[in-house]
């Protein structure tokens, strides 16, 4: 009995045996239904441009883009969110309030063509549609708050008016939940859902997405409003803030550098948590990939999955579209 070696006892590779044992004792996984994929959408008719710094994705007219949703949907990607590309911009960022507008445009076609079947979601910010490339509005070299926050309240409820599920408030502005919600309550959209960028931290990740959404800042930086990367509990204190302002959902942003901001929010959350694998992240893969240094599929897969693992409810990705499309999670 001395000799019995105990060491050998605990053999954790018992239940890594075969595929059919690795599938009974995973702890998390990963399905299309948690994948939500990001289009920019850009004005006019009939035409799609490539985005040179993120390959595989495109920009689209609202037209254009309702094909690429209808096949996405098809394969079980059941939601998307939508961001503005304007051609035009002015510093009041007018055409944040425009009915017509590319991303009010394509809300409505895409609630015409599929319903409830599809979930659309669309970003609430200023820096696509103002000329200094900021979120909100700017005196001086100062971004404003309190002015910034009423004018994305008026923007949420144009998207509200064109029927979008879900406004995404990515901003950082102090209080816009709740003048969002108070808002929309007072024009009329109660069932209107928030979805809060509530730990949207400055990041080095985000260059891809500025150029395909033409929103780079012409002076100064975010980091007056948007997080510093230091910082953790601050992260719990704005999730806080957000919920208790009306936030229906919460974001984590970006995702992969702040696994542990996504289990920390995961933790104190009432509602689900969202985590947004963003341009810079996306685009890492695909140059890897293109380089040969990388598995696609393998790769694709672990990343989305440790986002899974985190805690993250849904993850609003560009990769969702070749994901579904691939059978990669069948």
């Amino acid at each position: 009995m001395n000799d019995y070696r105990l060491d050998l006892v605990h053999r954790p590779r018992r239940l890594r045996a075969n595929e059919n044992l690795r599938e009974i004792v995973a702890e998390s996984d990963l399905r299309t239904r948690h994948l939500c994929q990001g289009h920019f959408v850009i004005p006019g008719t009939s035409a799609e441009q490539e985005v040179a710094s993120m390959p595989g994705v495109s920009r689209y007219t609202a037209d254009r883009l309702i094909p690429v949703v209808e096949r996405d949907l098809a394969n079980g990607v059941r939601s998307v969110m939508l961001f503005g590309a304007p051609d035009e911009k002015d510093a009041q960022a007018s055409g944040a309030l425009d009915l017509d507008g590319e991303v009010p445009t394509a809300v409505r076609l895409l609630k015409t063509a599929f319903g409830d079947e599809l979930t659309v979601m669309a970003d609430v910010c200023l820096c696509p549609y103002t000329d200094h490339g900021h979120c909100g509005f700017v005196e001086g070299e100062e971004v404003v708050n309190d002015s910034s926050v009423a004018m994305l309240a008026r923007m949420a409820a144009v998207l509200a008016e064109a029927g979008v599920d879900f406004v995404g408030p990515s901003d950082m502005m102090d209080g816009r939940i709740a003048e969002i919600r108070h808002h929309l309550d007072e024009v009329g959209y109660e069932r209107t859902a928030i979805l809060a960028y509530s730990a949207k931290y400055a990041s080095a990740f985000y260059g891809p997405f500025r150029e395909a959404a033409g929103s780079s800042p012409s002076f100064g930086d975010r980091r007056s409003y948007q997080m510093d990367y230091r910082n953790s509990r601050e992260a719990i204190r704005e999730v806080l803030l957000d919920l208790e302002e009306g936030a229906d959902m919460v974001m984590v942003k970006p995702a992969l550098a702040y696994l542990d901001i996504i289990r920390a929010v995961r933790e104190v959350s009432t509602v689900p948590v969202a985590a947004y694998n963003v341009s810079g992240e996306y685009s890492m893969v695909q140059l890897a990939v293109r380089e040969g240094l990388a598995d696609e599929r393998a790769m694709v897969l672990e990343t989305l999955g440790s986002m899974r693992r985190a805690g993250a409810d849904l993850i609003i990705t560009y990769h969702a579209s070749r994901v579904a499309a691939e059978g990669w999670l069948s």
